[in-house]
Parts: C-alpha cells; sequence; structure tokens
C-alpha cells in the first residue's frame, strides 16, 4: 500500500461474513479510520481482531473533520472511510471528505463491498437496465408527494431508503401519487435474519405492512417500478390544459394538469397565462 492515501471502505449491511478480505485488510493496516460511529465500527473490528485509532466523521461535523484529515493525508497518513454499514456516500456522509481529497491530488481507492441499494435491486424482479436511487425523501407528506410526483412519472425503476417509523406513511403517499396498479418491492432487513423482499401492487403492498407491525421494523429499501405510460406530448399537455381551462378556473386547471401529468405546476401556469393571452 503506498502512504498518503483515502480508502473509501464498504462494510456488511447486516451479515458480518460479508465482509471482504481485502476491507479487512486495509482496516488492519490504515493508520486512522473515520468512521459514522465509532462505537458500531469498533464492535464490527473488533469481531476480527482489528484494533484501530478512530475519528467520528458524520453529518455534523464532516467539514470540520475534514481539514484535520487532509492534514493527516499531507503528513503521509494512510486513512480509511467507513459508514455504519454498506458503501459509504451512499446515502451517508462523506462526499465532502472524498470531494476535498480528490481536489487536494491525494489518491481516493474504493474497496467495494455490501450496498443495500444494489442488493435489493438484484432480487426485486424488477427491470435493473435503468434505475434512479432518490436515497431518504422528505420527512412531512406534502414535500414528500412533491418528490414523489416527479419520481412516478420516471420510466425507469426507482429505489428509496426510509426507515421503520415512516414507512407506512411513505407507502400510503405512494399510493395515492403513483396509484393502485404500480409495481411496488419491499426489501427489509437485507441479510441479516428478519430479512424480508415483498412485492405486489401498491395498495396489497400497504394492506401487508398493516397486517403485520413486525414487517414495519428494520430498514428499508423501497423499489418502484418505472412509468411505462409514456409522457404526453407538449401538443397533448397544450390540448388538456386548454379543455380544463374551458369549465374551472386557471389555478384550478393548472393544479388538474399537473396531478393528471406529473408536470410542474409553474409550467402549466406560464402555459394557461399564454393561451388566455392567446384569446384575448
Amino acid at each position: 500500500m503506498t502512504d498518503a492515501v483515502l480508502y473509501v471502505v464498504a462494510t456488511p449491511i447486516g451479515n458480518l461474513d460479508d465482509v471482504t478480505p481485502r476491507a479487512l485488510q486495509i482496516l488492519s493496516l490504515v493508520d486512522l479510520v473515520a468512521a459514522e460511529d465509532t462505537r458500531h465500527t469498533g464492535r464490527l473490528l473488533n469481531h476480527f481482531g482489528i484494533k484501530a485509532q478512530f475519528l467520528a466523521l458524520h453529518d455534523h461535523n464532516e467539514r470540520q473533520r475534514s481539514e484535520f484529515l487532509l492534514q493527516q493525508l499531507h503528513n503521509g497518513l494512510k486513512v480509511a472511510l467507513v459508514a455504519d454499514a454498506g458503501t459509504p456516500l451512499i446515502a451517508d456522509p462523506g462526499f465532502f471528505l472524498v470531494r476535498s481529497v480528490r481536489a487536494s491530488g491525494y489518491p481516493v481507492v474504493p474497496v467495494v463491498g455490501a450496498c443495500a441499494l444494489v442488493a435489493a435491486l438484484s432480487v426485486a424482479g424488477l427491470p435493473t437496465n435503468r434505475f434512479a436511487f432518490n436515497g431518504f425523501l422528505a420527512t412531512r407528506s406534502d414535500a414528500r408527494k412533491q418528490q414523489l410526483r416527479y419520481s412516478c412519472n420516471q420510466p425507469m425503476t426507482q429505489v428509496f431508503y426510509e426507515s421503520p417509523h415512516r414507512i407506512v406513511s411513505f407507502i400510503e403517499d405512494l399510493v395515492t401519487i403513483c396509484g393502485p396498479n404500480r409495481q411496488v418491492v419491499i426489501a427489509r432487513e437485507l441479510t441479516k435474519v428478519f430479512e424480508t423482499v415483498y412485492g405486489d401492487v401498491a395498495p396489497a403492498v400497504l394492506h401487508w405492512l398493516r397486517q403485520d407491525k413486525n414487517q414495519q421494523r428494520g430498514e428499508f429499501v423501497v423499489l418502484v417500478a418505472g412509468n411505462d405510460t409514456p409522457p404526453l406530448s407538449e401538443v397533448a399537455e397544450t390540448h388538456l390544459l386548454t379543455c380544463l381551462l374551458e369549465s374551472l378556473p386557471v389555478k384550478q386547471a393548472v393544479a388538474m394538469a399537473a396531478k393528471i401529468t406529473g408536470g410542474k405546476k409553474n409550467k402549466f401556469y406560464k402555459l394557461a397565462l399564454a393561451l388566455k393571452a392567446g384569446q384575448d
């Protein structure tokens, strides 16, 4: 191994046997391990008999700690970045550090391994030639629905992370926005004792969740089939809005057009004003 390098090291998302020999080798040889939760990572390394010097790096201190880590690299040290589980930077801290290290001219080396996103895609039975990873959406329902309007209108598989205390409300919003026929797969507690992968149309998945409180526990990856209905052309959107304006005020017509198409209200509002101006 060379000096002055940042290793981005994937760790198991549940089953400790998923750790790679290379990850163990790197973690045993680096001078410093930057961990999202030093206690969690400490237990992992203790399990494998690895002693390490830790530094906590999380969402609230990443910029400050990045300056310190850059100094350590300048001194010739080798540093490993790990998340609580899985691959760092995938809905976890580390982006600012990696960007700063690369900008400073030091090598950043991936040490690949487990990733809940990829694991879920591999078993969901949904198309994977194209997909979009959305991470965690907004906690408030109104903001989350707005984000889902965009995602549910996309043609490729959509992937989300969600927490146990929001999973039911998330699927409720998904049913409302994506409709009753959209295929949804929940991958829960991947590689752990209570691993579950369940798929059906959105309302059936919601019913399944509500019926069993145990299925509302753990860490979730939610996968949603892409929209296989081709988006409306500009001509069709204009025709739709024109028809709505014949019987509705501008504000209501715009809101209805946006809801039907999944488009943005601002776009339809500008179009409505242009249509109204053309009638004068």
